[in-house]
C-alpha cells in the first residue's frame, strides 16, 4: 500500500486544530523543515526514517509503519532522519539537519565524532558532589551553543548535600543564558521541573559524565526503570557507564528523549561561535582592548587586564575560555594544515639539534 505522504508537507491542508493528536512521523520529530526539502512522489518512494538508536555494526530506524534494522553508515547518526531506500538501505538520503551534536573522537587520529541530530533541547546533567565541575559544564554548553541547541544545566542529586545553593551559584556564573534547574532525579520532581521543554514531538537529549543520573531522569520521565542505573564510586564520586548505546526513547507525553553513554573526554572541535557565546562578557571586554591584536596579556590598554586587576572578571574564567579556544584552533585545523605544521616544526627540532651539535 503507497502511503499519503502529503499531509507531512508544508502548506498542505487547512489550519488544523491546536489540540490535535500528532500523526506517528511527527511524534518522532518530523516537521516543516524537514518535509521541506522532499518532494510528495519521492516520500511515498523513499519513506522517512528517524535513527533511533546506534549499535557497532546497524542502526535501528522507525517511522510510519516502519520498524527496521539497516547497515551502519559513518556519516549517520542516532536522531537523523532518512529516506530509507530499502533496495539499498546503505544508500538513504540523509536530510539535512536542523542541529548537530559532535566533538572530537578520543584517541589519536582527531577525527570527527558524530554524536547526535535533530535535538531541541540538551539537558547538561551534573551531579551535587564532586562531579561538579564549571570548565566541564562551560565545554558542554559551548558544544550546545555550536550546535543551535537549547542547553539547560540541570544539578542532580541534591539530597546528598545540606545545601544545594552553592551548586546554582556557580553553575549560573557558566552563562545567564542558560536555565539552572536543581532536583532529586528520583520522583515527580523531574516530571514536574523539566515539563516546559519536554512537549510531545519534541527532541530532548541528556549528556553528562557517567553516574551523574542521566539513566535515571529518563526513566523518572518514563514513569518506569526500563534503563538500568548503576551507583557511583563512593572514593571520587565517578560512575561506571551503565548505558552502552546512544538510543531514544518515547516518553508517554509524546517527547523523544535521548539517552547517551557518559563522556569522560569531550574535546571540542569546530565550536568558535559555541565558545564566544559562552564567553560572551570576555568577548565583549576583548572588543574594547585599545589593539585589535591584543593577546591579553601586557599590552597596554587591555581591558581583560583591567577587568582582571578591578576585580570584575575572575582569572581563571579567562584562562578557561583561552584553553578552550586554543584547544578549538587545533582540533579545527585540517589534516594537511596539521602535517604542514608538524613537518615544519620537525624540521626546526632538526635544525636547532644540528646547529646545537656544530657548536659542540
Amino acid at each position: 500500500m503507497v502511503r499519503d505522504y502529503t499531509s507531512f508537507l508544508p502548506g498542505s491542508g487547512t489550519t488544523r486544530p491546536a489540540r490535535r493528536a500528532l500523526t506517528t512521523l511527527e511524534t518522532l520529530g518530523w516537521g516543516a523543515f524537514f518535509a521541506q526539502q522532499i518532494g510528495v512522489e519521492a516520500l511515498a518512494e523513499t519513506p522517512p526514517v528517524r535513527v533511533v538508536a546506534v549499535h557497532r555494526s546497524v542502526l535501528d530506524v522507525a517511522g510510519d509503519g516502519i520498524d527496521e534494522t539497516i547497515p551502519q553508515r559513518a556519516d549517520a547518526t542516532v536522531g537523523d532522519w532518512l529516506l530509507l531506500d530499502r533496495a539499498q538501505p546503505r544508500s538513504s538520503r540523509i536530510l539535512s539537519r536542523r542541529s548537530l551534536v559532535k566533538r572530537r573522537a578520543p584517541g589519536r587520529n582527531r577525527q570527527v565524532q558524530l554524536i547526535a541530530a535533530n535535538i531541541d533541547t540538551v539537558f547538561i546533567v551534573t551531579s551535587c558532589n564532586k562531579d561538579f565541575n564549571i570548565a566541564r559544564l562551560e565545554r558542554y554548553v559551548a558544544l550546545a551553543f555550536e550546535a543551535q541547541i537549547e542547553p539547560v544545566i540541570v544539578l542532580t542529586k541534591t539530597d546528598t548535600v545540606a545545601d544545594p545553593q552553592p551548586y546554582i551559584d556557580a553553575a549560573r556564573t557558566v552563562s545567564d543564558r542558560v536555565a539552572v534547574i536543581a532536583l532529586d532525579a528520583r520522583g515527580d520532581a523531574p516530571e514536574n521541573m523539566l515539563a516546559d521543554w519536554c512537549q510531545p514531538g519534541r527532541t530532548v537529549a541528556f549528556l553528562g559524565s557517567s553516574g551523574v543520573g542521566k539513566s535515571t531522569l529518563t526513566n523518572a520521565l518514563a514513569g518506569n526503570r526500563a534503563i538500568a542505573t548503576q551507583a557511583i564510586r563512593e572514593d571520587d564520586a565517578k560512575g561506571r557507564h551503565t548505558t552502552t548505546r546512544r538510543e531514544l526513547h518515547l516518553l508517554p507525553g509524546g517527547c523523544l528523549v535521548l539517552d547517551t553513554p557518559g563522556m569522560r573526554e569531550l574535546q571540542l572541535t569546530d565550536a568558535t561561535s559555541g565558545i564566544a557565546n559562552v564567553f560572551e562578557d570576555i568577548e565583549v571586554l576583548a572588543g574594547q582592548c585599545q589593539f585589535r591584536d591584543c593577546a591579553h596579556e601586557t599590552e597596554p590598554g587591555c581591558a581583560i587586564r583591567a577587568a582582571i586587576e578591578e576585580g570584575s572578571l575572575d582569572p581563571t574564567r579567562q584562562l578557561r575560555w583561552r584553553k578552550l579556544q586554543a584547544e578549538d584552533a587545533f582540533n579545527s585545523a585540517s589534516l594537511a594544515e596539521r602535517r604542514t605544521k608538524n613537518r615544519a616544526f620537525g624540521k626546526m627540532v632538526r635544525r636547532v639539534m644540528k646547529d646545537a651539535a656544530n657548536r659542540d
